[in-house]
């Protein structure tokens, strides 16, 4: 299966998409805070990223989602910055202190380039959503020089439906974030006001997209959503409330990755509630609920820590 940008690309309409996401920077529209500043004549806001997109490392990544992975790993590019401010982020040094080096458009096409030659099944953006018109511009001059591996949204889920759709028909796998079901919870970890709905309606445009995750005979991904939900202490992330909506409003189909990994980072102990590691019995739980929710396709990694740990 070919990517879906080579189509646009081949036809001449994903100039016209760049032009559309680059005229979102002039009064920063990029995604839902809507920070109103110039970003093409270098103001910064929220994301703290002018014009030009950071880049803090890339390279083949064998620590993803098996789908991604494959044997010879998913292409991950990760873009320093964010626009969410999470207090427990375990990549703060990248998302919130800003560790990286600003890249040209042909730096990063050169990047997905590379990996590409090396192998790797696609190209995993980290934290893509504040540097979307800066991707497309790279995502162009790669496609000339012979990108064709599939494309990989890998965000926090905070997303403009806007912006969203300028990348219908681009983007072949989306990856969001499900962090909250409350949006007191969400203000006080992410400064992200209005999460949950914004972020509901964002996977439920992804997945008009791209539909379930489809999986070829090398059991590598080609297409589709695949849903990250982080489990939290004491019922942080609201499991129960994000796990109806999935089966109820996305597909019972969906593919979705229940993770037993946080542990306190960055300022997280200054919330009693996250001054721990997330229990065996907690993470089991959550697994629980999602297959009481009908949700049966979890990810690989999800069910084996369920199962043995």
């Amino acid at each position: 299966m070919k990517a879906a940008y080579l189509k646009l690309h081949q036809n001449g309409k994903l100039a016209e998409r760049i032009k559309a996401a680059k005229s979102l920077l002039r009064n920063c529209r990029i995604c839902p805070r809507q920070c109103n500043i110039d970003r093409l004549s270098g103001e910064r806001g929220k994301c703290r990223t002018n014009h030009r997109a950071v880049v803090s490392s890339y390279g083949p990544h064998f620590g993803e989602e098996s789908p991604l992975v494959g044997k010879h790993g998913s292409g991950t590019i990760f873009f320093t910055n964010c626009n969410l401010a999470c207090i427990f982020c375990q990549n703060y040094t990248i998302s919130q202190l800003g560790e990286g080096i600003t890249v040209t458009s042909e730096e990063l096409a050169n990047m997905m380039l590379s990996l590409q030659s090396r192998g790797c099944h696609n190209i995993n953006l980290v934290s893509p959503t504040h540097v979307v018109p800066q991707i497309l511009d790279g995502l162009q001059l790669a496609a000339v020089h012979g990108l064709n591996v599939p494309l990989v949204y890998n965000s926090g889920g905070y997303d403009s439906i806007t912006t969203l759709k300028l990348l219908d028909g681009i983007v072949d796998i989306y990856m969001p974030d499900m962090k909250y079901a409350d949006e007191a919870t969400a203000m006080k970890l992410s400064d992200a006001e209005e999460y949950p709905s914004v972020n509901r309606a964002a996977v439920k445009e992804m997945h008009r997209q791209v539909g379930d995750l489809q999986i070829n005979s090398d059991g590598v991904a080609t297409r589709g959503l695949l849903i990250r939900h982080l489990v939290l202490t004491y019922g942080l992330a609201g499991t129960e409330n994000t796990m109806n909506f999935i089966a109820r409003e996305v597909s019972q189909n969906s593919y979705v990755n229940i993770m037993a990994q946080y542990r306190p980072c960055y300022k997280a102990y200054e919330v009693p509630e996250l001054a721990r590691p997330v229990s065996l019995r907690e993470f089991r739980e959550a697994v629980g609920i999602a297959r009481g929710a009908g949700l049966n396709r979890l990810d690989h990694a999800t069910q084996l820590v369920a199962e043995t740990a």
